[in-house]
């Protein structure tokens, strides 16, 4: 019995799409919000500018402003999940493990801004680490492998008709070469 590459190709086509459509619809909705991160404060925090572009503030006194704002929930440095220092902007910015940006002032130690971060998050839930490492390598993986394959069967029965239609054409030069017309 003889392979259908193209209903084969057409089921791979459908039931593709149908496992691959939630995770998916996530992928492509997280991707379209860190798209516009820098552009939207509700995504990523714009970064505010500092008083000089030399940082003078020490390392602890940097923790006691970040203290010092409620939100933050800190109260030593393991409860700081990463600081981002812009000489050029004059700025920190200290990630809080609760996923709240506290912005100082390198040179004063004022808080700048205190703002609540969502860029971490949406990036967890598009490369499924949100979820855990498991549905990370379990689900997202293989969903962007069938994904792939989506691509190129898509792609397939797009030239499908093209490849007729080019044969049919071929086929009646030929036929008028050989007999033309009276």
């Amino acid at each position: 019995m003889a392979i259908s590459w193209n209903r084969w190709t057409r089921k791979l086509h459908r039931w593709g799409a149908v496992v691959t459509c939630l995770p998916l619809l996530l992928v492509i909705g997280s991707g379209l919000l860190l798209q516009v991160k820098k552009q939207s404060s509700w995504v990523q925090p714009a970064t505010v500018k500092g008083v000089g572009k030399v940082p003078e503030v020490q390392w602890e006194r940097l923790l006691q402003s970040v203290v010092e704002v409620p939100q933050s929930e800190v109260s030593s440095w393991d409860d700081i999940d990463r600081v981002d220092v812009r000489p050029g902007k004059g700025i920190a910015k200290v990630q809080c493990e609760n996923r709240w940006e506290i912005q100082i002032d390198l040179q004063t130690s004022e808080v700048r801004a205190v703002n609540y971060r969502r860029s971490d998050l949406i990036e967890s839930l598009h490369d499924g680490s949100f979820f855990s490492d498991v549905a990370k390598l379990w689900v997202f993986f293989p969903n962007g492998l069938i994904l792939l394959g989506l691509w190129f069967t898509g792609a397939y029965l797009w030239w499908l008709p093209l490849g007729v239609k080019r044969r049919k054409k071929l086929k009646r030069q030929s036929s008028r070469k050989v007999n033309p017309l009276p």
